[in-house]
């Protein structure tokens, strides 16, 4: 496992922007896989956006969020545009091992709110 600290969630209005950025540490944290997740009020845990060396998106993110990384800063950005009130969530970043399709470090959260 590696060890997941989010930071950059807050307050924005509805066509705002936000970053979020999830700093790693452990060892080999450049092998892992990265990704966002979210969790809305009474919902449950969803997938965002991952790095598998090539990103992927859930359809309600494509086009408006981007994922990317700096290995020197072992650091994962989630860059949020033109967000939407129903964005409004914890944010999770999460780890996994290269090749197994798991997730199994996770970070503790970051809330997103996004007024309408």
């Amino acid at each position: 496992q590696v060890q997941l600290v989010e930071s950059g969630g807050g307050l924005v209005q509805a066509g705002g922007s936000l970053r979020l950025s999830c700093a790693g540490s452990g060892p080999n944290f450049s092998t892992y896989v990265v990704g966002w997740f979210r969790q809305a009020p009474g919902k449950e845990r969803e997938f965002v956006a991952a790095d598998y060396g090539r990103s992927r998106y859930a359809d309600a993110v494509k086009d408006r969020f981007t994922i990317s990384r700096n290995y020197a800063k072992n650091t994962v950005f989630l860059q949020m545009n033109n967000l939407k009130p129903e964005d409004t969530a914890v944010y999770y970043c999460a780890a996994g091992p290269s090749g197994t399709r798991s997730w199994n470090s996770w970070g503790q959260g970051t809330q997103v709110t996004v007024s309408s």
